[in-house]
């Protein structure tokens, strides 16, 4: 992947930094494969906003991911390489030799025409899904199960990569992309390489209106608000906070306050938390 720069011709390009989308090899997804998305704009049942700043953008089609890799010991041939607007990362189109089609997260390097496998003891090779007992240590990996069966849950985003430490008894050990250390069981199954576009990072809209189109609505500092607004709202000019320490728009402790709730199950999976 690369990006694009783009001079100041206009205020709107002054900061602009796209993907040139070199690696895209169709424009039409596979139709089989794609399905209505309705999306609930932030509102819950009830039709009141629980996540503010979300609304409008442009329409999109969910393209159907296959996280589980659950069909084994069967060949696939890379179609083609797509865009999909519902996530950082390009996706790939497989051509299974028994006739079915299915989409999966693109690994850096895996090209069209290139062969995947998801098995037990298949080759490691880029894109091929096997358990994590069967990884050698060292091995960069994506799209891993927390669960036996339930699909690849972590590890999905453009550019990212687990790599593998250690194996002992029913659990091997992975160091994730936010650097934290945990255990996971040796039968999950991971893919093996790095996930495309890792350049995504990089990407600055260079305007306001392209932000929208992403259906991201504006934000505004509680510093601006009202008292009945925001904790930080009210005062005459520029103020500070007022209070003993940042606050949400409900009143709970912000910035840097810790929200994992101690007694979760899977805490005890977790060697070293994330910075």
């Amino acid at each position: 992947m690369s990006i694009r720069l783009y001079k100041a011709y206009t205020p709107g390009t002054r900061n602009r930094i796209l993907s040139s989308f070199d690696e895209i090899t169709t424009n039409t997804p596979e139709k089989s494969l794609i399905q209505k998305n309705q999306r609930n704009k932030g509102r819950n049942n009830r039709g009141v906003i629980t996540i503010r700043h979300r609304g409008g953008g442009h329409k999109k089609r969910y393209r159907l991911i296959d996280f589980k890799r659950n069909k084994y010991n069967v060949q696939a041939k890379v179609a083609s390489i797509e865009y999909d607007p519902n996530r950082n990362a390009r996706i790939a189109l497989l051509h299974y030799i028994d006739g079915e089609k299915r989409y999966i997260l693109q690994p850096n390097k895996l090209n069209v025409g290139s062969f995947v496998i998801s098995g037990q003891d298949v080759p490691l090779v880029i894109g091929n899904s096997l358990p994590l007992a069967s990884i050698p240590l060292g091995t960069s990996v994506h799209n891993v199960e927390l669960i036996p069966n339930r699909g690849g849950q972590i590890v999905r985003a453009a550019g990212t990569s687990a790599k593998i430490l250690a194996k002992e008894g029913d659990f091997v050990t992975l160091r994730l992309p936010s650097k934290e250390i945990r255990l996971i069981r040796k039968e999950c199954f991971a893919t093996i390489g790095e996930v495309s576009n890792n350049e995504a990072i990089l990407v600055q809209s260079g305007k306001a209106g392209r932000t929208r189109w992403l259906g991201k609505r504006p934000t505004v500092r509680g510093s601006v608000m009202n008292p009945c607004d925001h904790p930080h709202g009210g005062g005459e000019g520029r103020t500070s906070v007022g209070r003993t320490r940042p606050l949400t728009p409900w009143g709970k402790p912000a910035l840097g306050i810790k929200t994992r709730n101690k007694k979760k199950a899977s805490s005890a999976y977790i060697i070293r938390r994330r910075n």
